[in-house]
């Protein structure tokens, strides 16, 4: 059995590849700019590839929810129906892109109370 049978599909794999590409083996090369980047990439990537998968042409946009607690509550239902290696794949990216956010965050506030607000007419 190889690695890519163990650990999921060949879809996983191909993500698996691609993130350590991007990133390096360890996520070593991961920065807020290169992690916002490169999931704004995967997932126009992922839009078009199921776009061509179903043969539509048109986007219909019919969503329901109207709180965001109602659409996080949709999406983790929905994620619960899908192949386990998509699934993986959404919760691992939503995962990476709310910690580098954070992060991006963070470094913000403190770069923020190093500099301070500066006046407007300076």
């Amino acid at each position: 059995m190889g690695e890519g049978e163990r650990w999921g599909g060949p879809k996983l794999q191909r993500f698996r590849d691609a993130v350590q590409r991007e990133f390096g083996r360890n996520l070593e090369k991961a920065t807020p700019a290169n992690v916002r980047d490169f999931l704004d990439r995967f997932q126009e990537a992922s839009f078009h590839e199921s776009r061509e998968a179903t043969g539509q042409t048109r986007i219909e946009l019919n969503e329901t929810k109207s709180t965001y607690e109602e659409i996080l509550k949709d999406f983790f239902a929905r994620v619960l129906e899908r192949p386990s290696d998509e699934a993986l794949i959404l919760l691992w990216t939503l995962a990476f892109e709310m910690c580098f956010f954070t992060i991006e965050q963070h470094a913000a506030e403190r770069l923020q109370s190093l500099f301070g607000e500066f006046p407007e007419d300076c």
